[in-house]
């Protein structure tokens, strides 16, 4: 063995998660970048589309058009719903830019701000509905996306989420008040677990969806504060080759019995990072699959007016029924329907 390779120190774990820290670290930066770039362009196409012809109809053919991995997420009744009532969509990264108003690099880009803009319709009485979600470190060493419920005024019999709103803001407020956020002993967390496990995630509305808290439990900006300088203390021994002991708990504590919409973080996700930004190119596709509807539509009321003139006694085709029937989102057993083939 050779004099020099003799006396190198050799690689330790430490070492190695530092790297990882600088990977996660280039991440991030990235997507500062990357939101600094895309906002004015996002910000031109929802003025170009506020010109258009029928504006109010862009995003409800986009999400006509979403692909399937949000597609589950939506009823028949929520798609009749943003069809016939949603006017503007919106989503920013807000720390970003309340870090940019106070000339802070440092914004985290993780969390999201998503508006709905609705015209009057029969199902609530709101016509904004904001969703806040932080990005946060909880003390046990988990990291990821929390919010907290949004009021929906929903009017009589016509709330699509089942009362599962309702109850978890009034969960949500009577752990406040208690201050701990993750407290059982309350009439208000034993109405929401049982109706929960009731549902059995039956109820996948997408409006439940304002309603998610957490894939793990609620975490305040407290404890996410004081788990982010834990985290900077032990990231900065592992850069000076320190033995860091491993922060992340055995026991992982969730609060997932008293969660109205289990796969609220993947929903979240799907709509910031997939229907956001390719919103244009869902909405071509609404454009030219109506197209193709009406051709083949004009097509079939061709064919059948050459038969009639073959043989009288055919039945004319009822095309209003076939074009309503392509133009179900749903089938009769509540499927989806096969899409066109997105490029």
């Amino acid at each position: 063995m050779a004099a020099d390779e003799a006396t190198k120190p050799p690689t330790t774990y430490e070492q190695l998660a530092a790297i990882e820290d600088d990977f996660d670290d280039v991440d991030t930066e990235i997507l500062r970048l990357q939101y600094k770039l895309s906002s004015p362009l996002y910000n031109r196409r929802q003025e170009v589309v506020s010109h258009m012809n029928n504006s109010e109809r862009f995003w409800p053919l986009v999400f006509e058009q979403v692909p399937e991995e949000f597609e589950k997420f939506v009823q028949p009744t929520d798609s009749e719903l943003l069809s016939g009532a949603l006017r503007d969509f919106n989503v920013t990264r807000f720390e970003l830019e309340e870090s940019a108003e106070a000339e802070d690099s440092k914004g985290e880009p993780r969390s999201l701000h998503f508006r709905f803009e609705f015209q009057a319709n029969d199902w609530f009485e709101d016509r904004v509905l904001e969703k806040r979600i932080w990005y946060r470190h909880a003390k046990d060493g988990w990291a990821g996306l929390i919010s907290e419920p949004v009021k929906i005024h929903w009017k009589k019999n016509k709330d699509l989420t089942q009362g599962l709103t309702d109850d978890a803001i009034a969960l949500f407020q009577a752990r406040s008040a208690a201050g701990d956020m993750m407290k059982q002993d309350l009439p208000e967390y034993q109405a929401l677990v049982k109706k929960v496990e009731s549902w059995n995630g039956a109820n996948t509305s997408f409006f439940t969806w304002f309603a998610w808290i957490s894939s793990r439990r609620y975490v305040g900006a407290e404890e996410s504060a004081q788990a982010e300088k834990e985290t900077a203390e032990r990231r900065e021994k592992r850069k000076q080759g320190e033995q860091v002991e491993d922060h992340s708990s055995d026991k992982v504590v969730t609060d997932q019995d008293a969660e109205v919409h289990p796969f609220g973080e993947e929903l979240a996700l799907a709509l910031a990072e997939e229907v956001w930004p390719a919103a244009t190119k869902f909405f071509i596709q609404a454009q030219e699959a109506a197209d193709d509807e009406m051709s083949e539509a004009e097509f079939e009321e061709e064919d059948a007016d050459e038969s009639d003139e073959d043989d009288e006694e055919v039945s004319p085709i009822d095309i209003p029924s076939l074009v309503k029937g392509k133009k179900n989102k749903h089938d009769e057993n509540g499927g989806p329907p096969k899409k066109r083939q997105k490029t």
